[in-house]
């Protein structure tokens, strides 16, 4: 018996170290970026089997059979419609200034999918603003509303925009509501789907959550986009979740949630549409491909310049094509970049490209919140406060609440602005999008509202910063281990 025992033992590790082989030569073979793939094997050689149910659950981008084949299907029908953009007048590459004219080419290369101009940009930067704004939006909508948010938190003036679409269904306009499963949990166990649905609107729960799908399809993987379009007309994206932050994690300790969105009219609108289209098809497999812009030549009286470029990202589109971008742009600078993100986990190349900027006597700024919500990324940020300081880049900690705004100012004349965070998860992960302006009127604005943020921190000071504590800096180089998984 005892010998039948130790066979057992014997032959329980050659299955363990089997399984740990088999995991890592998978690991191995997926392309990726170095620090991830090492990241991972330490998780699976220092967590016994723990390890490996982890990597299995979220070590690769699965979005599951169904959607990953609707999404291959999708893809050259969608791109198809993007092309038709470069047909378009507002569509003016011989226009477009030094900035934009690379950001467009690489999206138009890789996605179909370029830059337009004859929008109208209005940036909303208070809670109250942004909810009133949509509210009356969708007051006045003639025929169709579409929205699609990561976070739907009942409560306050987030619960007025579910009774004015509620309203709206009930005059016949026809709506369409994604949300994601997770970001939403707390809407979905509320009294507000049964309400929307019996007014008639269509709602979906997005990559829903359940333990009866870990294995089918990577769980953290979320649907990040905020996305608003009504009559093909007006549309909004931006950072802001369809929350009112005075009802919103108000037990977290880390203040109220700062957001802008910015509130479009002009050819982009059906970028924006077209790219909602994309997510409910991935989700319900309907088609709702909307109708181009109605494009018209600009008059003389119109900037020259004057760009938006929209960029999707998410599994099923192009892989790394935001992060591309934020690189373009970061080494494009000339004057100045000042960053703001809740979420700082940067990739060893905008790590690079940031400390490369300063050292060339570009003046960069990042503005992240005081307090944060993720105590693993507030210690991973930490991490690289050090050879950001010494390379001179400006780092501030905004004292207002819990800054959420994903903005890249360069120069004073360009920007992005969108729904991505400095981090693994948004750059590689989740479904998100972004826009590249080329709007000096716009830009002005944001970089106000940035620097109306930085009146509001407090500057990291070098010296000071080397003063902290062994036990937080070894805090902080235990979580910059895991920071490229974050």
């Amino acid at each position: 018996m005892e010998q039948f025992y130790q066979v057992l033992t014997w032959i329980g590790i050659f299955a363990y170290w089997l399984l740990i082989a088999a995991v890592t030569v998978r690991v191995v073979f997926k392309r990726r970026a170095v620090g991830v793939s090492l990241a991972w094997m330490m998780i699976i050689y220092i967590v016994p089997i723990g390890g490996v149910i982890a990597y299995l659950l979220f070590g690769e981008l699965n979005l599951g059979k169904k959607r990953a084949e609707r999404a291959r299907e999708m893809f050259f029908p969608f791109q198809s419609w993007f092309q038709c953009l470069a047909d378009c007048p507002d569509h003016m590459p011989q226009k477009m200034s030094d900035v934009a004219k690379p950001i467009n080419d690489l999206c138009e290369n890789r996605f179909g999918l370029p830059g337009l101009v004859g929008n109208h940009l209005s940036l909303k930067s208070s809670t109250d603003e942004i909810l009133r704004a949509l509210i009356d939006d969708i007051n006045n909508a003639q025929h169709s509303i579409h929205l699609e948010f990561y976070i739907w938190y009942p409560g306050g003036l987030a619960d007025e925009v579910g009774v004015a679409l509620i309203k709206a269904a009930k005059r016949g306009i026809k709506i369409r509501v994604l949300l994601d499963s997770a970001g939403s949990m707390r809407f979905f166990r509320s009294h507000w789907p049964k309400l929307i649905r019996g007014a008639g609107i269509d709602l979906v729960e997005a990559l829903a959550v359940s333990p009866f799908r870990m294995f089918l399809r990577r769980l953290d993987l979320r649907q990040h986009r905020k996305i608003v379009v009504i009559d093909d007309n007006i549309a909004y994206t931006g950072s802001m979740n369809l929350v009112d932050p005075a009802f919103f994690k108000v037990d977290a300790g880390v203040g109220q949630w700062v957001d802008v969105m910015v509130r479009i009219s002009g050819p982009t609108v059906s970028v924006l549409n077209c790219i909602q289209a994309w997510d409910w098809e991935v989700e319900t497999g309907q088609r709702f491909l909307p109708p181009l812009p109605t494009c018209q030549i600009p008059t003389e009286d119109e900037p020259e310049y004057d760009t938006v470029q929209v960029i999707p990202s998410g599994p099923g589109m192009p892989d790394d094509i935001i992060h591309q971008v934020l690189l373009l742009s970061i080494y494009q600078a000339k004057k100045s970049i000042v960053i703001t993100t809740p979420y700082f986990v940067p990739s060893e190349h905008l790590l690079h490209a940031m400390k490369g900027a300063a050292e060339r006597n570009i003046d960069v700024h990042i503005v992240l919140p005081d307090k944060n919500d993720s105590t693993m990324v507030e210690w991973a940020s930490r991490s690289f406060f050090s050879d950001l300081l010494k390379s001179g880049v400006h780092i501030h900690r905004f004292h207002g609440g819990l800054l959420h705004t994903k903005s890249v100012v360069i120069d004073d004349t360009h920007c992005l602005i969108g729904t991505v965070n400095l981090d693994m998860r948004s750059l590689w992960l989740n479904f998100e999008v972004t826009m590249a302006v080329d709007n000096l009127e716009f830009t002005h604005k944001l970089s106000q509202l940035q620097q109306s943020y930085i009146a509001d921190s407090e500057p990291v000071d070098k010296e000071q910063w080397e003063k902290r504590s062994v036990r937080n800096k070894f805090g902080e180089r235990f979580f910059y281990m895991f920071s490229p998984l974050l």
